[in-house]
């Protein structure tokens, strides 16, 4: 069992012992695992009731960043978890590559196609994901997807907030309690603009040479060839200051975007569904 090393509330505490009660009770899991703070402490939990029946899984497509699916590999080996990389192939379906209003659909839908094969090949009972109490307040239509495939999703079903899930991650000591959100590649264009594999690698470029400048969140916005950049508010003073915007645009211009601007907003995350 993970050491609790701070205090947490009395309802915090009754709600993981109420999680860890269930997923103990399941026998054996795969865990849908992106590698963010959610769904790595549901792989922990699932870790530290089942041991080896516990498997962390990790889709792999274009849509999600190297770095990302490096960290996944790090915190799952810093976990202990067994952790498997498969690869999805959501490009390949229309609804996913036209970015309808419901491509997440399709991308859970393809995603849980491999998860729950590979769960009955296994022998694991169940497939958990790392859905949380104030992620059903958005729009997100791959809850309905993961709903269709059987997929289980502990944290809202005993009522984790996010709030929760970082602070017990802290507790455990888990260095990554504080990661921020970071949705998949294609969150950064509008519903109705294709994607391809080769605008999601643009993407994931130009992020990496901004973050390199240590900001600590990034979205690069892509509409048709215009990269708009999000950054947290509190941080366009660091930015003003430390970056030279000549050699942003020249960048993003050997990318191949023909116009970069700055949203004065701010990052907000899930904007683009305004």
């Amino acid at each position: 069992m993970f050491n609790q090393l701070e205090i947490l509330s009395d309802e915090q505490n009754e709600k993981l012992f109420t999680i860890r009660r269930y997923i103990k009770n399941l026998d054996s899991a795969c865990i849908a695992y992106s590698g963010g703070v959610d769904s790595t402490l549901v792989a922990s939990l699932a870790f530290e009731q089942l041991g080896s029946k516990a498997i962390a899984i990790t889709g792999i497509s274009p849509a999600l960043a190297n770095t990302l699916r490096e960290e996944a590999r790090s915190q799952a080996k810093w976990i202990g978890v067994k952790h498997l990389e498969i690869k999805t192939s959501e490009l390949k379906e229309s609804s996913y590559s036209k970015n309808s209003q419901d491509r997440c659909f399709a991308c859970k839908k393809e995603l849980h196609k491999h998860t729950t094969y590979l769960s009955k090949k296994l022998n694991h009972k169940i497939v958990l994901d790392g859905v949380n109490l104030d992620d059903l307040k958005d729009f997100r239509p791959g809850i309905k997807a993961a709903k269709q495939a059987g997929v289980i999703s502990p944290l809202a079903k005993f009522k984790f907030s996010k709030k929760d899930i970082r602070d017990i991650s802290r507790a455990f000591g888990f260095p990554w309690w504080d990661k921020p959100a970071q949705p998949c590649l294609s969150s950064r264009f509008p519903y109705g603009h294709e994607i391809t594999s080769e605008r999601l690698k643009m993407v994931e470029k130009a992020e990496e040479y901004l973050k390199k400048g240590g900001l600590s969140e990034v979205r690069v916005r892509c509409q048709g060839s215009t990269a708009r950049i999000e950054i947290p508010k509190e941080e366009l003073k660091h930015f003003f200051k430390k970056y030279n915007f000549g050699d942003i645009v020249k960048y993003f211009s050997d990318l191949g975007f023909n116009c970069t601007s700055l949203d004065l907003e701010g990052l907000i995350s899930g904007k683009l569904n305004r």
